[in-house]
């Protein structure tokens, strides 16, 4: 069977027993304590944990999954792989125990023909806990001989999530695949011979403390028992299809094959080429899966995770001896084989393609520049008999060259040595420190939520700030460090939940509402607001006077002029985004959002900058919806029919079956969005774009000032001209023809100084000979020259070494400004001792953090550190020193 073909049997097989399909939800997803789904439940997790009830009695769905902690594992075994797909039944308080079996045995062993999977019943194992007499005796009743069962203790057979929240006893189901692949004595004596394919879990107990996978508390009793099943797909594929691992699948396989061809090897070979092609089949199907979910390739989070998969992908071809462009080959071939189960595929394959061969071209250049600076630092370290690299090594090849710490590491182990793990995470430490936390992130800490589920067990929080910025209410539950608390004084900063709130909780990009809660003798400060479980709104107050008391009736009042700063600057987004399709495309798409009163940054997906004229037109289109005064209008409708009429949702959003949706100007812009928002665009005022940069590899953010920050901006910049017009004599229309004849005056006199001062040196270049430096048979010009261009050192370099004759000479020159420029050249005679100006490049520009290269006969590069001149100057030294010891 094709794995779409078992993909696809397995949800007819449950719909037709009553399941709902639930498609797969994104790999990116709204739970702030994951980087990617990694389990096919974690869609369903709100309705186990209790903080949303279940639309449905029954489900079933095929989920797409991404795990990396054993990314070095991947290749190696039959059971590591990047991304999978998780199948799974699962019951709310419906069917349980009996059910789950016997629809799992049914589906096992039904013939392929009659609508199920056709094992073998013979060959099928289970295990269950070691005390669970009802699950053996239900395997029993199916006809699993009793020799086939096994009992298993907590650490195999009981799930939990590793936090509070529902567990309970697991069965699973084995295929026993035959003597050739391992020892006798079931899924107890090997689990490679014997190889589970699917997980039932009994979730029938409420944990309030999970310390390790057996080392648990328990509260009590879920109120209804569930079923939570896993089968993996891509292992029923392998057996099914009769291959030895996952990666010889048939949508995993042709990749493998044509990198093999590409490589000019044969698969099964060699043991190491078979590791690298297997890396390479199952990064490049992950990565594909991804990007058509949005993903990007970045340095944090999930960015960096997709840009590891890809570069480890690339690098494995390079060590097959493929240098060049691998992934316009290998992407299409994978976009072909996932597009029966995953149209989204194709749908967003420009995007996909574009960001994909983007990060291919710029790490070819990584590779090609930061293994130079590699290579210097193995050869330091093993003439220096040292063992492992430095730390400040590895962090400077992240640091300038992008090589992620796992490139190091395997490049190092490649050449026996060892990378200073600790001293490059103190670096890494300090920079962190360094940078400025994004706000959002320092909302984002995970967070113990236990004492917020209590507080949504009794109901979720309703909004009513749509219609109302004020409102009386009352007290539902306050928490002051994390533990609940009945009463709170003057000066306390703690977490408040309200019956009902007319506060807006940051989402959706927009930023939280600020006001005051006041009441009899009480006045307290809002400061922040929040959702940390799905249905519960949390304000952080500060009480200035009085104090606050639980099922206290006080009254809520949002700050007028901040909401609607906070509108403004909400619809400004939507507009932007908009815009941005318009102009640039419609792979333009939402990456990210933040907006405030009186500012948004809007991240979006785009390989290359925005030219100046884009960004002016960008600006200018906004602007034009704005003056068109465009009614904003708001609309509940099924999420179906929303994304039928072409709503924008964001990638990773959870929606429910009814969304809200924003429309300005029509179809030009409809989007799914619980903010706030002005009535008419004309409301939002003005937007100046104040910026335009790259966070990551295949995004770009434009950050723009909204409405009275705006127009405070451009009479900022009409002041600004105004002065510059009054200090340069001219009229403001003017200006820019005068700065630019100013400009060109002030190159030429440049030019005819730097002139001046080559023609100097060049009158110098006997004097620079005669100080030359005799180191052993070798003649030494070693100098800086500040204020020496490139173009000019390097005339200088061939004149000294010129003046240098028959001798065996090297000259060394670092000029430049305030980044060097550094030239390197040898006569013949210095060349016959081994000496390579290309070598002695890479070693001066090393010590300047940056990078350089050329031939033997002549080379140059640059720095980007200007205060290391003389150390760049002696590090030459010390080359020439050790090659002229060593002859």
């Amino acid at each position: 069977m094709k794995t779409a073909d078992i993909r696809r049997t397995y949800l007819e097989f449950f719909e037709n027993r009553g399941h709902t399909l639930v498609p797969s939800a994104p790999l990116v997803y709204n739970d702030p304590t994951l980087l990617f789904v990694n389990a096919g439940m974690v869609p369903f997790k709100p309705y186990f944990v209790g903080d949303e009830v279940a639309p449905f009695n029954r489900a079933v769905s095929s989920q797409k999954c991404v795990r990396t902690l054993d990314i070095e594992e991947v290749g190696k075994t039959t059971r590591h792989g990047t991304f999978f797909q998780m199948l799974g039944n699962f019951s709310f308080g419906d069917y349980f125990k009996q059910g789950a079996i016997e629809y799992a045995w049914e589906l096992v062993t039904t013939p392929q023909a009659e609508g199920g999977f056709g094992f073998d019943p013979e060959k099928i194992w289970t295990t269950v806990l070691t005390d669970d007499d009802e699950a053996f005796e239900m395997w029993r009743a199916c006809g699993v001989p009793a020799e086939h069962i096994q009992r298993r203790g907590l650490k195999d057979n009981y799930w939990n999530m590793g936090v509070p929240g529902p567990g309970g006893p697991c069965s699973e189901i084995y295929i026993d695949r035959g003597p050739e692949f391992g020892p006798e004595g079931g899924p107890e004596a090997d689990e490679d011979r014997f190889l589970e394919i699917w997980n039932l879990v009994f979730q029938t107990q409420d944990l309030s403390a999970v310390r390790s996978k057996t080392d648990f508390d328990v509260a009590g009793d879920l109120p209804k028992k569930n079923i939570d099943t896993g089968a993996g797909l891509e292992r029923i594929a392998l057996l099914l299809q009769g291959k030895n691992n996952m990666y010889e699948i048939d949508e995993v396989w042709p990749v493998i094959a044509r990198a093999a061809e590409l490589a000019g090897k044969t698969y099964g070979a060699d043991h190491e080429d078979d590791v690298r092609l297997r890396v390479v089949g199952d990064h490049i199907r992950s990565s594909l899966m991804l990007m058509s979910d949005g993903v990007a390739p970045g340095n944090e989070a999930r960015g960096y995770v997709l840009r590891r998969l890809l570069r480890r992908a690339i690098r494995a071809m390079r060590l097959l001896g493929v240098h060049d462009e691998v992934l316009p080959e290998l992407l299409p071939i994978s976009r072909n084989l996932m597009s029966e189960s995953w149209p989204e595929v194709v749908s967003n394959w420009k995007r996909i393609s574009e960001v994909g061969y983007a990060e291919e071209a710029a790490f070819r250049r990584t590779l090609t520049s930061g293994t130079q600076i590699f290579d210097v630092a193995v050869k330091k370290a093993k003439e220096a008999g040292e063992d492992s690299l430095s730390g400040a090594a590895a962090f400077q090849l992240h640091d300038t060259y992008g090589f992620p710490i796992d490139l190091t590491l395997e490049m190092a182990e490649e050449q026996g040595l060892q990378v200073d793990r600790k001293a490059f995470g103190t670096l890494m430490q300090e920079q962190r420190e360094r940078a400025k936390a994004d706000a959002r992130a320092k909302k984002g800490g995970l967070v113990n939520t236990e004492a917020y589920r209590e507080l949504r067990a009794a109901g979720e929080t309703p909004f009513t700030g749509y219609s109302e910025l004020a409102g009386q209410t009352k007290v539902r539950g306050m928490l002051l460090d994390g533990r609940p608390v009945t009463t709170a004084k003057a000066g306390d900063v703690l977490e408040l939940v309200l019956d009902e709130t007319p506060f807006y909780a940051e989402s959706g990009g927009q930023d939280a509402d600020r006001g005051i809660i006041s009441g009899s003798g009480l006045h307290a400060e809002v400061l922040d607001v929040q959702r940390p479980v799905a249905g519960l709104v949390v304000h952080t107050v500060r009480v200035g006077e009085g104090e606050l008391a639980l099922r206290q009736r006080v009254d809520a009042y949002v700050d007028s002029d901040y909401r609607f700063g906070a509108r403004q600057a909400h619809s400004a987004t939507h507009l932007v985004h908009a815009a941005l399709r318009e102009l640039v495309g419609p792979t333009a798409v939402q990456a990210g959002s933040y907006n405030k009163p009186g500012y948004l940054r809007f991240d979006f997906n785009a390989n290359q900058a925005l030219s100046k004229d884009l960004q002016q037109a960008v600006e200018g289109r906004t602007m034009e919806a704005i003056n068109d005064d465009l009614e904003v209008s708001t609309s509940m409708m099924s999420l179906t029919d929303a994304k039928a009429a072409g709503a924008m949702a964001m990638f990773g959003e959870k929606y429910p079956e009814r969304v809200r949706v924003i429309e300005m100007g029509g179809p030009w812009s409809l989007e799914l969005c619980g903010g706030t928002h002005v009535s008419h665009t004309s409301q939002v005022g003005l937007v100046s774009m104040s910026g335009e940069s790259s966070i990551g590899s295949g995004v770009r953010r434009v950050e723009f000032l909204v409405g009275p920050q705006a127009f405070d901006h451009f009479a900022a910049e009409r002041q600004l001209v105004l002065g510059l017009a009054e200090a340069l004599k001219t009229q403001p229309d003017q200006l820019a023809d005068r700065v630019a004849r100013m400009s060109e005056q002030l190159k030429a006199a440049e030019k005819e100084l730097a002139a001046y001062r080559t023609k100097e040196l060049l009158g110098n270049v006997g004097a620079l000979v005669d100080k030359a430096a005799q180191i052993g048979a070798t003649t030494l010009v070693a100098e800086s020259a500040p204020g020496v261009a490139a173009a000019d050192l390097r005339t200088l370099a061939m004149e000294i070494r010129a003046r240098l004759g028959e001798r065996a000479g090297v000259v060394a020159l670092v000029g430049g400004s305030d980044k060097p420029a550094v030239v390197v050249a040898t006569t013949a005679a210095a060349r016959d001792l081994g000496l390579s100006a290309g070598d002695l490049i890479r070693v001066a520009c090393t010590e300047l953090g940056g990078k350089g290269g050329g031939k033997p006969d002549l080379a140059q590069g640059g720095g980007t550190d200007a205060t290391r001149v003389p150390e760049a100057l002696a590090a030459v030294r010390e080359a020439v020193t050790k090659v002229d010891a060593g002859r």
